[in-house]
Protein backbone atom coordinates (compact mmCIF):
# COMPACT_ATOMS: atom_id res chain seq x y z
CA UNK A 1 0.00 0.00 0.00
CA UNK A 2 2.79 2.44 0.89
CA UNK A 3 4.49 1.65 -2.41
CA UNK A 4 1.43 2.98 -4.29
CA UNK A 5 1.44 6.23 -2.25
CA UNK A 6 5.13 6.83 -2.93
CA UNK A 7 4.65 6.11 -6.63
CA UNK A 8 1.86 8.70 -6.93
CA UNK A 9 3.88 11.39 -5.17
CA UNK A 10 6.22 11.80 -8.14
CA UNK A 11 9.76 13.08 -8.20
CA UNK A 12 10.79 15.79 -5.73
CA UNK A 13 11.76 19.15 -7.29
CA UNK A 14 15.46 19.74 -7.71
CA UNK A 15 17.09 23.15 -7.13
CA UNK A 16 15.45 26.54 -7.08
CA UNK A 17 15.27 27.30 -10.78
CA UNK A 18 15.49 30.76 -12.26
CA UNK A 19 13.38 33.28 -10.26
CA UNK A 20 12.89 35.40 -13.39
CA UNK A 21 10.98 32.56 -15.03
CA UNK A 22 8.65 32.42 -12.01
CA UNK A 23 7.83 36.15 -12.32
CA UNK A 24 7.67 36.23 -16.12
CA UNK A 25 3.85 35.77 -16.28
CA UNK A 26 3.35 38.67 -13.84
CA UNK A 27 5.71 40.88 -15.85
CA UNK A 28 3.89 40.06 -19.08
CA UNK A 29 0.50 40.82 -17.48
CA UNK A 30 1.78 44.19 -16.21
CA UNK A 31 3.10 45.11 -19.67
CA UNK A 32 -0.25 44.20 -21.25
CA UNK A 33 -2.14 46.27 -18.65
CA UNK A 34 0.19 49.21 -19.22
CA UNK A 35 -0.33 49.31 -22.99
CA UNK A 36 -4.05 48.50 -22.94
CA UNK A 37 -5.25 50.44 -19.89
CA UNK A 38 -2.78 52.80 -18.24
CA UNK A 39 -1.19 54.48 -21.26
CA UNK A 40 -4.46 55.30 -23.10
CA UNK A 41 -5.93 56.72 -19.87
CA UNK A 42 -2.90 58.97 -19.40
CA UNK A 43 -3.24 60.16 -22.99
CA UNK A 44 -6.94 61.01 -22.48
CA UNK A 45 -6.10 62.87 -19.26
CA UNK A 46 -3.48 64.98 -21.08
CA UNK A 47 -5.94 65.82 -23.86
CA UNK A 48 -8.61 66.78 -21.32
CA UNK A 49 -6.13 69.01 -19.47
CA UNK A 50 -5.21 70.75 -22.75
CA UNK A 51 -8.92 71.25 -23.48
CA UNK A 52 -9.50 72.82 -20.05
CA UNK A 53 -6.54 75.15 -20.49
CA UNK A 54 -7.85 76.31 -23.89
CA UNK A 55 -11.39 77.14 -22.70
CA UNK A 56 -12.52 80.57 -23.80
CA UNK A 57 -15.65 82.69 -23.79
CA UNK A 58 -18.31 81.44 -26.20
CA UNK A 59 -17.34 77.75 -26.18
CA UNK A 60 -20.24 75.32 -25.81
CA UNK A 61 -19.42 72.63 -23.25
CA UNK A 62 -21.07 70.00 -21.12
CA UNK A 63 -20.30 69.12 -17.52
CA UNK A 64 -19.87 65.73 -15.94
CA UNK A 65 -23.28 66.29 -14.32
CA UNK A 66 -24.93 66.63 -17.73
CA UNK A 67 -25.40 70.40 -17.87
CA UNK A 68 -24.89 71.95 -21.30
CA UNK A 69 -24.03 75.62 -21.58
CA UNK A 70 -21.98 78.38 -23.15
CA UNK A 71 -18.85 79.66 -21.39
CA UNK A 72 -19.34 83.23 -20.15
CA UNK A 73 -16.10 83.61 -18.21
CA UNK A 74 -13.12 81.54 -17.13
CA UNK A 75 -11.26 82.10 -13.85
CA UNK A 76 -8.48 80.02 -12.30
CA UNK A 77 -10.67 77.15 -11.07
CA UNK A 78 -14.17 78.37 -11.91
CA UNK A 79 -16.05 78.56 -15.19
CA UNK A 80 -19.29 80.51 -15.49
CA UNK A 81 -21.75 78.84 -17.85
CA UNK A 82 -24.92 80.31 -19.31
CA UNK A 83 -27.38 77.43 -19.40
CA UNK A 84 -30.44 79.48 -20.42
CA UNK A 85 -31.05 83.15 -21.24
CA UNK A 86 -30.02 85.15 -18.15
CA UNK A 87 -29.30 81.98 -16.14
CA UNK A 88 -25.66 81.50 -15.20
CA UNK A 89 -24.05 78.86 -13.02
CA UNK A 90 -20.50 78.58 -11.75
CA UNK A 91 -18.82 75.23 -12.26
CA UNK A 92 -15.44 74.00 -11.06
CA UNK A 93 -13.22 73.79 -14.12
CA UNK A 94 -12.31 70.13 -13.65
CA UNK A 95 -16.00 69.17 -13.91
CA UNK A 96 -16.18 70.36 -17.52
CA UNK A 97 -16.31 67.06 -19.41
CA UNK A 98 -15.92 68.18 -23.00
CA UNK A 99 -17.08 70.32 -25.88
CA UNK A 100 -20.57 70.05 -27.35
CA UNK A 101 -20.21 68.82 -30.91
CA UNK A 102 -23.84 68.07 -31.80
CA UNK A 103 -25.67 70.92 -33.52
CA UNK A 104 -28.85 71.99 -31.76
CA UNK A 105 -32.14 72.26 -33.64
CA UNK A 106 -33.85 75.59 -33.09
Amino acid sequence: MFGLVWAMAGQPQQGGGNPLVAFLPLIIIFVIFYFLLIRPQQKRAKEHQKFLESLKRGDRVFTSGGIVGRVVSVDNNLVTLEIAPNVQVKVIKSYIAGPVTIEEKK
